[in-house]
């Protein structure tokens, strides 16, 4: 009864147009209220309590390390970087985006942030060359989803927040899934673009390409300092977030020298209004958590669930349906706040190891970004690459369906995620 309380005031809320926020807050009042025990008091101290977390304060510093890559230039020069060795190719410039996309979810944890700076610099490129823009916005799209997935992730930070796992795993184990992304990426995208008639462009010469690889050595460090102060306990991942905003402001300021007071204003400004977004989701949320928590409804759908309780793989096959369904309407962060609480104590319950169901969940609502009619990323990128939402939907088709089908091999085989996980204890 309470799951069906909880579904029907968020749906409904959500349905007449209630920012998610808000509607989560409701959803949660309304199981307090079914239940005969609405307290004003338990719904300001769970709100406050949700944006009060340590942990949380990485979303912040992520979010303005992405707006600092972009601005000063690192997001540009990891871009020449790839494309002065994949350029030349036929469907250079697709590579050239992947390898970039990859490059960048390494710097930053935020699909949004990522997809606008790689559509922003290759759209119009691709469009010159003779490339079918919808085809190529639809990569971007898809390329721009590996954020999540890769350390550091906006997402993991989220999931381990609210599932109380540890978050630094988190990012070992979603490594060698999000390069499984990107090379799902560069098969389907070689496919797609075999017959393509697109102007190539010259092969750079070794010396040219070790110039551009020198221009770039500054953001490809980024990485290598977070994972390296991750694996050897030197940050927590909430360091490793102020770590990244101020090594990307400092490189875009007195290396590249491309990020001047008014675009760290602008940066500053961006990251406050993203991170208000994610940050009162997060708060309210934990409202309707603690009264899902209090009504046992993760019981109820334990229940609804057992007819799959006798089989592991069953019972993650149809959660993920479920999640890749809600992706279609919902956006990321909510997904996340809903779901995590409802399916992780069943997954776990059934034995399923709460890292792996963590890499496979966020993977999972990930794609969600771009499957329409929502689709963030997919909205995102129609706009910067000046295309129809119908042009995207139809050009992010094969990629939607490659990135879909990792998630299938890491529902099948959760050996693909554990262990290359365990190489990081």
């Amino acid at each position: 009864m309470s799951a069906a309380i909880f579904l029907g005031v968020l749906l409904g809320a959500i349905a007449i147009g209630m920012p998610i926020a808000f509607a989560l807050l409701f959803s949660g009042i309304g199981i307090m209220l079914s239940l005969g025990q609405f307290d004003p008091q338990i719904v300001v101290q769970n709100t406050i309590g949700g944006a009060d977390n340590f942990v949380l304060m990485a979303v912040p510093f992520f979010i303005l390390a992405g707006e600092f890559m972009n601005a000063g230039g690192l997001s540009k020069r990891i871009v020449e970087m790839a494309g002065a060795f994949v350029g030349h190719l036929r469907g250079g410039l697709g590579y050239v985006a992947i390898i970039a996309a990859v490059l960048l979810a390494s710097l930053s944890g935020s699909a949004v942030a990522d997809t606008a700076a790689l559509a922003a610099i290759l759209v119009p490129m691709m469009r010159s060359a003779g490339y079918d823009v919808g085809r190529a916005c639809g990569l971007m799209a898809a390329g721009g989803i590996i954020a999540p997935v890769i350390p550091p992730s906006i997402g993991f930070l989220l999931f381990g927040v609210v599932a109380n796992v540890s978050i630094t795993k988190l990012f070992f184990a979603g490594m060698v899934p999000g390069a499984m992304m990107g090379l799902a990426l560069v098969f389907a995208w070689w496919l797609v673009s075999r017959k393509e008639n697109t102007r190539l462009t010259p092969k750079l010469s070794w010396t040219v390409r070790l110039q551009l690889i020198g221009k770039g050595f500054w953001a490809l460090l980024l990485p290598v300092i977070i994972i390296g102060g991750l694996k050897f306990g030197i940050f927590t991942p909430t360091e490793a977030a102020v770590v990244a905003a101020a090594y990307a402001m400092f490189v875009g300021v007195v290396v590249y020298r491309e990020l001047n007071l008014a675009a760290v204003y602008q940066s500053l400004l961006s990251s406050a209004r993203t991170t208000a977004v994610v940050l009162l989701q997060a708060a309210m949320a934990m409202v309707a958590s603690y009264m899902i928590t209090v009504a046992d409804i993760p019981g109820q759908v334990g229940e609804w669930m057992q007819v799959f309780s006798g089989n592991q793989l069953l019972l993650v096959t149809a959660m993920m349906v479920v999640v890749f369904l809600a992706g279609m309407v919902l956006d990321f962060i909510p997904i996340v706040l809903i779901f995590t609480p409802v399916f992780l104590p069943i997954a776990i319950q059934a034995g399923v190891d709460p890292i792996y169901f963590g890499v496979i969940f966020i993977m999972n609502c990930s794609i969600g970004m771009i499957t329409p009619p929502v689709g963030v990323v997919l909205n995102v990128v129609a706009s910067i690459g000046k295309v129809s939402m119908g042009q995207a939907v139809k050009g992010v088709v094969p990629f939607l369906i490659a990135e879909a089908l990792v998630l299938v091999a890491l529902v099948l085989f959760p050996a693909l995620v554990m262990v290359p996980a365990s190489w990081w204890k």
